[in-house]
């Protein structure tokens, strides 16, 4: 059998329309892979760009925590800490007039070096201007304050000026390491 000179020019182009078919499909898996790589190369780029800032700035990181770490009251190891952030919000509540009917304080959590309790204040009655300097007061308090959540609503009748409300106060502070006496 004689192959005719037309013939093997219709073999080779289809045979080189599927070999190209083939390498395109293949390609096109392989290209969708390569540009992924080249997008979390960019992502990874970003990262390391941002962390050498971060890196750089570490003397100034340092100073601000060295500085406010100096703030933080210790307390020894042993020390109920509810009791006494309760009973410093109370007084600080007492000597401004506002009424605490409902409070508990939460679980202390140790994140690194410092310790931090939340105290849920569930609800309280007071008039702006002593809720304002009893705020301001927690806050002049020597430990690190932080009031996360408030909620303030008008006493019904509005007629005696009063508010209402809840808030949770976190309290950091860090504590004597246990073989340590001051």
């Amino acid at each position: 059998m004689k192959v005719s000179r037309r013939e093997v020019v219709l073999a080779v182009m289809t045979f080189g329309v599927g070999l190209f078919g083939g390498t395109a499909i293949m390609v096109r898996a392989k290209l969708d892979e390569w540009l992924d790589l080249r997008q979390e190369q960019r992502k990874i780029l970003e990262q390391i760009e941002e962390d050498r800032t971060v890196l750089a700035e570490h003397e100034r990181w340092s100073r601000e925590f060295a500085d406010l770490s100096r703030m933080l009251t210790e307390f020894p190891a042993d020390k109920k800490m509810d009791v006494y952030w309760l009973s410093v919000m109370d007084e600080l509540a007492k000597k401004h007039g506002v009424t605490i009917s409902q409070r508990q304080a939460g679980e202390e959590k140790r994140i690194g070096d410092v310790y931090e309790l939340p105290v849920e204040c569930l609800r309280w009655e007071a008039p702006l201007e002593a809720l304002v300097h009893f705020l301001f007061d927690l806050q002049s308090e020597g430990a690190m304050l932080e009031i996360r959540e408030m909620l303030i609503t008008p006493k019904e009748p509005r007629t005696d000026n009063l508010l209402r409300g809840r808030f949770t106060l976190y309290c950091a502070y860090t504590r004597e390491p246990a073989g340590r006496k001051k």
